[in-house]
């Protein structure tokens, strides 16, 4: 613990680990949810309410999504799908619409779900900080939100991302009260920024504690219900941020199969840390779920932790939640004195997949659609 004092309470070290700044960008997530929610708010989506709805996206720009669909479950009477392929599911048609988001504007994948959508006329709407997505926005003259370049990685982007996405469903008659619910979620944000943010010893801040505890193990997030995509971020930000494998699952689907893979030779199950995300007002069902599985794993994992989401919305629950997570991956990785912005192999990937030409054959096709 004395080491990881030494880095995480040290600003000179931070800055030396984390070249690119992205711990600072990150931890002021309330003030780019406001920024957020204005953008969103200046811009109009007058299409009629769909039947269904597809986010269709990839990574960082695709998470947004699945904390929308967690979200709006219980909310809205439209089913919601995240789509991360090079093509949309077969009833995607005129009734539905589609939320193109690529963080960059160039990811192929994301590029090739937006022609897609246009051959299929669906309801199509793009968020992107430019590139080809916003081109051909523009050229074909559909709607879209330009969110800031220069954020060190589209996972950064998160709040820009995702709180437009309930406003949109506001706008569309899906549901009311959003606004009120995201000033809420941003007061929690203040709170955790001031509990956790790099300023805040080691001592009595708990995304630096949670680093320190799961460092030298691979991180294994378990949520439920609501905190099922805010799992799958973690995971994601442990891998891109933290440069560790991890893994996540969900109640109560964990215990139909995961549970076994506890009963493994101890040497190995020692590898894993485990981290339970836990809501005050979670079901029954589940709580009881969650602690026969904290006892049952008990001696295979080699740590048994637990995030507790803070607010009384849904939003600032998951919010909350999320803002830790992210933390906790960046002071872990600069425990392992990486820095936590660059992603060297998905760069050196898209490199190669480049050489295939898919890209530029669906810049072709979408490029025809505009001289129609």
């Amino acid at each position: 613990m004395k080491l990881a004092t030494a880095i995480l309470d040290s600003p000179s070290e931070i800055k030396r680990i984390d070249k690119s700044d992205t711990l600072s960008f990150c931890v002021e997530a309330p003030r780019h949810c406001r920024e957020a929610t204005k953008l969103a708010e200046a811009v109009s989506i007058d299409y009629s309410k769909p039947l269904t709805m597809i986010v269709a996206g990839m990574g960082g720009s695709a998470i947004g999504g699945e904390l929308l669909k967690d979200w709006s479950g219980d909310k809205i009477d439209v089913p919601i799908e995240v789509c991360r392929e090079y093509s949309l599911p077969a009833y995607a048609n005129k009734k539905t619409l589609v939320l193109v988001v690529s963080y960059s504007g160039e990811t192929e994948e994301a590029l090739s779900m937006f022609l897609d959508a246009i051959k299929r006329n669906c309801m199509t709407f793009c968020i992107s900080s430019g590139g080809k997505l916003l081109e051909f926005a523009e050229k074909l003259k559909l709607p879209y939100l330009r969110v800031p370049s220069g954020i060190p990685q589209p996972r950064a982007a998160l709040p820009y991302l995702f709180l437009p996405l309930p406003i949109f469903l506001e706008r569309l008659g899906l549901i009311s009260d959003v606004r009120s619910e995201i000033s809420g979620a941003i007061r929690i944000l203040e709170q955790a920024k001031r509990e956790n943010s790099p300023e805040k010893p080691l001592s009595g801040n708990f995304s630096k504690k949670l680093a320190s505890k799961i460092n030298g193990t691979v991180p294994i997030i378990y949520g439920s219900g609501i905190y099922r995509g805010v799992a799958q971020r973690y995971k994601q930000e442990f891998n891109e941020n933290s440069k560790v494998p991890a893994k996540w699952e969900f109640f109560p689907e964990l215990n139909h199969n995961e549970i076994v893979g506890w009963e493994a030779a101890k040497e190995l199950a020692k590898c894993f840390s485990t981290i339970f995300i836990r809501d005050k007002d979670e079901p029954e069902g589940i709580r009881q779920r969650i602690e026969a599985t904290k006892e049952l794993i008990y001696e295979g994992s080699k740590k048994i932790l637990e995030v507790w989401s803070v607010g009384e919305s849904e939003l600032s629950k998951m919010l909350s939640a999320v803002y830790i997570g992210d933390l906790t991956s960046l002071y872990l990785a600069i425990l392992r004195g990486v820095d936590p912005t660059p992603v060297k192999t998905i760069t050196l990937l898209k490199e190669r997949i480049m050489q295939s030409g898919v890209k530029d054959k669906i810049i072709r096709e979408l490029q025809k659609l505009c001289e129609k």
